[in-house]
């Protein structure tokens, strides 16, 4: 055998442990390196990805077959379904936290952050509290009937810790919060046990729930942005609002 035949048989034996995916794929690109690119005066550095690899083949987006968008509130009836299960379960915990959720109308990183004291006075739980909120940097006050006062007071009595402590305190740590992705997934867990889709909730649903009845039975849309703490009094039903606690996002549920 040749020199020349037998490079011809290498080459095609190498062919065929080459993927077919590969085998495909266009000429090399140059950006496939490092370029450099003038900005301005200013040197940037563009990256770019091989043609030649294969872990970018298939690669889906992160929101790929799920549903993105607002959260749906929840009804009167769930509300009391859900808390029928963590009774029964004897959650207290999770039951002081989805009745705080519920009538402070907190974002979730608000919520896991309460400490003892923006809830107690003496040896009672407040009537009224009020927290500042990461988002905006403003303080939003909110009420407390009196069964979620119940339910703080038998989960904090369990709990003890001072007025410095948080209410809900980490697994893992003590002495810092809940994390917001546990306090996620407890909500999962909540809606999924009443026949619930998680997909469809979230903790923004128990932020809406309760500003969601109100709108329905008052249709102030003034006074659901103050609940929820929002700070563009611009926003309205007739001024295009995209924000999730307005009127655009009630209808309809």
């Amino acid at each position: 055998m040749t020199d020349s035949s037998y490079s011809f048989c290498r080459m095609s034996a190498l062919a065929d442990c080459v993927p077919k995916a590969a085998r495909q794929l266009p000429a090399p690109q140059q950006s496939s390196g490092v370029s450099l690119v003038a900005n301005h005066g200013r040197r940037r550095n563009q990256m770019g990805r091989s043609c030649y690899d294969l872990t970018t083949f298939d690669r889906r987006a992160w929101n790929a077959g799920k549903k993105v968008g607002t959260k749906r509130p929840l009804k009167p009836r769930q509300i009391w379904a859900i808390r029928f299960f963590l009774d029964r379960e004897r959650r207290l915990r999770d039951r002081a936290l989805f009745d705080l959720a519920i009538d402070s109308k907190l974002r979730g990183c608000d919520l896991v952050k309460i400490k003892i004291g923006n809830l107690v006075v003496g040896p009672e739980i407040r009537p009224r509290a009020m927290v500042i909120q990461q988002k905006t940097g403003r303080p939003v006050q909110f009420e407390l009937m009196s069964d979620v006062r119940s339910s703080l007071l038998a989960w904090l009595d369990r709990r003890g810790g001072t007025v410095d402590d948080y209410a809900f305190p980490s697994r893992i740590n003590p002495r810092t919060h809940m994390s917001t992705r546990q306090y996620a997934r407890l909500v999962d867990e909540w809606v999924e046990a009443v026949g619930l889709r998680p997909e469809e909730y979230g903790t923004h649903s128990l932020r809406r729930t309760k500003a969601s009845i109100i709108y329905k039975a008052t249709g102030n849309l003034r006074a659901i942005q103050i609940l929820l703490g929002h700070t563009k009094r611009e926003h309205g039903p007739l001024s295009g609002c995209r924000c999730r606690g307005c009127s655009r996002t009630f209808r309809g549920n």
